[in-house]
């Protein structure tokens, strides 16, 4: 059996697969620790399976522990080592404001306060360098962060990405000198060539591991007490990495629950037959939206989370505060708003009957007769249809509204909301909407499809089966996978087919030696830009790609993305990236005669969400046993 499990801001999903059949289970989250709510997924669905717990042969985890650690501020008390008069690279950041035209605003404040940033006396160029870093050096800054008193230590020195070796001395002194600390290294953690975002990218990763290694230490230790598997971890980018490694570099696994769902979309939309798809994932506490273009979500080289750039690889995930329970309020200008805000899982919306008081989307559907009160929720939740009326009429009386008008409006708000996030992954980056399906999945997200369609003009939903666990099954068919990229920033008579190749080949041996699978397949992303651009783009191209080759793959995307292209402008290949993945697990589904018509209006009860089918909209259910509705003409 394959088991997978991901942890949402409401219910822990657990999928077990074996033999082309699926089992479900629910559990309610539990944020203070989430491990228990794992165990008692895992325990559902092995109960409802008949099966023990040796009987899984590989168990892969999603979670959001780190994320939330991150949102909520809740990290380790970390030190940053940086080349001497830049201690306060990080805090001066980028020049660019987080709201253009309110100057006062700033971004989110550094992760090391200054008295526990210490300067390195040392200076590396790109060719080498400066002034070099003694051992004594070295050993003082090593007995300074050990006074220090802190959990973990980010290293970030320039130029470190082409000349580590003076990170590498001062991670021996802290070996010897702080043990018990956290070491974090900016050439291993990141290696990209921008000093502020690899120093940003290296102190996240420090600040976080030791608060996700204590949680993947009971989880580990709870699943050996039960005979478990250990389990495997969704990185950002949509594979999986050990228990392990993943304890040490928290910043592979900040959207390791979104990368889930994206993985398990992707997987759905292929057994649908359908090749391109916009991902809808609305879950309890947010939404996350994707594009999958042939088969495969889109990535991008790096991102921003909370506010805070990350310089690592990752599936290009939008996210934003509209789940089944993010809590609707009237804001001073007297309109109505939901989210970011979630009532989560302890208490959770009105309608759960767990003492939540506030008004939730969720609350909202039950007062419109979305869902029936009369059958419990996955996980066993059973609805009250009187405090969810209760909650949303205390709203709409600060609004001078009608209960049932309240509710309309509060799903209006949200699917606005996610209409939005789906326009940055589209329309923003130049991608027509129009000609994808929509595929929506999570607790909440086939209850609000079909408006969402038409906010965007597209003619076709697909909702499968298993969509409120779909993330679950997409850690289920998740592979290992292995990113090694590194800054080479070539160009002129340098950018030569020859160079391509030797830069390309010592990255595949490292990524295929950290994978350690003999038949795993490699992929290639190069960075380019033309010379004298502040930032380049990702582009897919040939491992032995040549120079030609890289430039009409580049001019190509840099056409779509801003409309022009320069053939007499030269190229400057700044990145390589090598992606090293493993065959994934075997995974089929049962194939089953499709299902009899559909037609809206309608209300219809999924194994682990709701679908609610809107007037004008029809379909069928597929042999995938998916559901594709299409407008009606």
């Amino acid at each position: 059996m394959l088991l997978g499990v991901d942890v949402g801001g409401t219910f822990t999903d657990a999928v077990l697969a074996a033999g082309g059949r699926i089992v479900t289970a629910k559990a309610p989250s539990t944020p203070a620790d989430q491990s228990i709510g794992v165990i008692a997924a895992i325990e559902a669905a092995l109960a409802r399976a008949g099966a023990a717990p040796s009987e899984v042969r590989s168990f892969a985890h999603g979670m959001t522990v780190a994320t939330n650690a991150l949102l909520e501020g809740r990290t380790a008390s970390t030190a940053l080592i940086a080349t001497a008069g830049f201690t306060d690279l990080i805090e001066l950041g980028r020049q660019n404001r987080p709201e253009l035209y309110r100057l006062c605003a700033r971004g989110p404040a550094p992760l090391t306060p200054p008295e526990r940033r210490f300067a390195a006396p040392e200076r590396m160029t790109p060719g080498g360098p400066l002034r070099a870093l003694t051992e004594h050096a070295a050993r003082k800054l090593a007995e300074q962060v050990a006074a220090a008193d802190v959990q973990a230590v980010a290293v970030t020195l320039l130029h470190s990405y082409r000349h580590p070796a003076h990170e590498q001395l001062i991670g021996r002194a802290l070996a010897e000198a702080a043990p018990h600390v956290s070491r974090h290294l900016s050439y291993e953690s990141v290696g990209t060539f921008r000093e502020y975002e690899r120093a940003a990218t290296t102190e996240l990763d420090a600040a976080l591991s030791p608060l996700l290694a204590g949680y993947l230490t009971r989880l580990g230790e709870r699943c050996r007490a039960r005979g478990l598997a250990e389990p495997a971890i969704m990185q950002s980018t949509g594979g999986l990495i050990e228990l392990e490694r993943a304890a040490r570099h928290a910043a592979l696994t900040v959207l390791s629950g979104p990368a889930g769902g994206a993985a398990g979309a992707a997987f759905a939309a292929r057994a649908a037959g359908v090749a391109d798809v916009l991902c809808l994932d609305m879950g309890g506490t947010s939404c996350d939206v994707c594009v999958v273009d042939r088969g495969r979500v889109q990535e991008q080289p790096g991102g921003t989370v909370g506010g805070r750039p990350l310089a690592l690889p990752m599936l290009a995930v939008h996210t934003v505060g509209a789940g089944g329970g993010s809590i609707a309020w009237r804001d001073p200008g007297g309109a109505l708003r939901v989210g970011p805000r979630s009532a989560g899982a302890e208490p959770g919306p009105a309608c759960y009957g767990r003492g939540g008081t506030e008004p939730t989307v969720t609350d909202a559907n039950v007062v419109l007769g979305h869902l029936d009160p009369s059958v419990p929720l996955a996980g066993g939740v059973r609805l009250d249809r009187g405090a969810a009326l209760a909650a949303v009429s205390a709203l709409a009386a600060t609004l001078g509204l009608s209960p049932a008008a309240c509710a309309e409006g509060i799903r209006r708000v949200a699917c606005a909301e996610m209409a939005a996030a789906l326009r940055v992954v589209t329309v923003a980056r130049g991608v027509d909407p129009r000609r994808y399906a929509l595929l929506a999945f999570g607790g909440a997200g086939p209850l609000h499809a079909c408006d969402i369609a038409d906010e965007l003009g597209i003619d076709r939903i697909v909702v499968p089966r298993a969509s409120g666990v779909l993330a679950a099954l997409g850690l289920v068919a998740a592979p290992q996978r292995r990113d090694v990229q590194r800054t080479v920033l070539l160009s002129g008579e340098r950018l030569s087919a020859a160079g391509i190749r030797s830069e390309v080949r010592a990255l595949a041996a490292r990524a295929l030696g950290a994978l350690g699978e003999r038949q795993a397949s490699l992929t290639v992303a190069f960075e380019v830009r033309y010379r004298g651009q502040s930032f380049e783009l990702p582009v897919a191209a040939p491992a032995a790609a040549t120079p030609a080759q890289l430039r009409e793959a580049f001019e190509s995307e840099h056409e779509q993305r801003y409309g022009y292209r320069d053939r007499n402008q030269a190229l400057e290949l700044v990145g390589v990236r090598v992606t090293a993945t493993a065959p994934a697990p075997e995974l089929t589904l049962d194939r089953e005669p499709g299902g009899v018509g559909i037609a809206g209006p309608a209300v219809i009860a999924l194994p682990e969400s709701t679908l609610l089918v809107a007037a004008g909209w029809r379909g069928t259910e597929d042999g995938s046993g998916a559901i594709q509705l299409e407008r009606a003409r």
